[in-house]
């Protein structure tokens, strides 16, 4: 499986070269595949926040990799580079709040260099640790998808019809997808006839993205409103929805792209199982529940325009991009580290202790 998962590597988000940056701009896929180079902080928050780069594990090591940007310009200026950093890991984190693989980055980067020596070259050293970072997580892509695969194959059938939510593959990681990369394993082992894939606005990555992705795969695919979701749950045989995560707190509640929760709800009243994929960098054990992790409310235009034309009425709009799905809807967490069911406290607990699986 391992061989075939390498072999349908075809996509990727993020590229180190040269010292610099490059990113594919997910913002104007699929009609157009540009990348575009960074070269400071700065420059990789904005892409960050302007949803150049989206996807928890994407956005976690583009953060890294601008520390690596950052380290260069300060000490190419002179003086107290060690501040004038600091300065810049603040610009990072304050690009999005909700995903905590982006804090987890920048923690690590940070504890790295604390453990600098003075014989050490800085920028090779934060270099190394960033694309350690990234090479991990295409690493937990690969030990995630066949945890999932496993999971369907021992609770299903034959051929199965999945539902998916936002866009949780190579676009949004370091390689082959989380909830995306399961499903791709399990089409590659012939355990999957069709893919639902929510549209999910208003970003639109479910049609833009995920549709890509699959369809560039040959993967048969069918695109729907985010509020069709129950009504193919009821009439197309829908066997599992299977999503990603942006942050999951100690007792295993989710946050994920707005949507999610009420899917599983409908999966719940369905008998419809849910699996969340997502590398333990997204697990955070310092909060307690879903209740204390900070929700992103983004600009109302986004809802209220298309194409920066208005198309809503004079109104005001509503627009949180994340939300938190109870651990209690969620059947299945998988990581790199192994599989929890039915997540609570104690099981996440033990999940946290365990090394990663090989």
């Amino acid at each position: 499986m391992r061989e075939q998962l390498l072999a349908a590597e075809k996509v990727k988000a993020i590229e180190w070269r040269d010292g610099r940056l490059y990113l594919l701009d997910q913002r104007v896929l699929p009609f157009e595949e540009l990348w575009l180079a960074y070269e400071s902080a700065a420059e990789v928050a904005s892409a960050i926040k302007s949803m150049v780069v989206r996807g928890a594990p994407a956005i976690g090591i583009s953060a890294a990799y601008g520390v690596v940007l950052s380290a260069r310009q300060r000490i190419q200026e002179g003086g107290d580079w060690r501040a004038a950093l600091e300065s810049d890991f603040q610009v990072l984190a304050d690009s999005r709040p909700t995903a905590v693989n982006l804090f987890w980055a920048l923690n690590r980067m940070r504890d790295r260099l604390a453990r600098l020596k003075p014989q050490d070259d800085v920028l090779a050293v934060l270099e190394t640790e960033a694309l350690g970072i990234h090479e991990s997580d295409r690493e937990a892509n690969l030990t995630m998808a066949q945890l999932g695969v496993d999971l369907i194959r021992k609770h299903q059938g034959n051929l199965q019809n999945l539902l998916t939510h936002c866009n949780t593959g190579a676009l949004a990681t370091g390689g082959f997808g989380t909830a995306l990369g399961v499903i791709r394993a399990a089409y590659l082992d012939g355990l999957v006839e069709r893919v639902y894939a929510d549209e999910t606005r208003p970003w639109l990555q479910g049609s833009r993205l995920t549709a890509w992705e699959l369809a560039n795969e040959g993967i048969p695919v069918s695109l729907n409103a985010d509020s069709a979701a129950a009504h193919l749950m009821k009439t197309r045989g829908i066997t599992w929805v299977i999503v990603g995560a942006d942050r999951i707190t100690a007792n295993g509640d989710v946050a994920n792209k707005i949507g999610t929760y009420q899917l599983a709800v409908n999966a719940m009243h369905h008998g419809v199982r849910f699996m969340v994929v997502a590398p333990s960098s997204t697990i955070d054990m310092d909060l307690e529940s879903g209740e204390d992790i900070p929700i992103e409310e983004r600009d109302g235009s986004e809802l209220l325009e298309v194409a920066g034309k208005r198309v809503a009425a004079g109104v005001d709009a509503v627009n949180p991009v994340f939300d938190v799905t109870p651990a209690d809807l969620i059947d299945f967490i998988v990581t790199e580290k192994g599989v929890v069911e039915r997540p609570d406290l104690a099981k996440m607990t033990q999940l946290m202790c365990r090394k990663r699986l090989h």
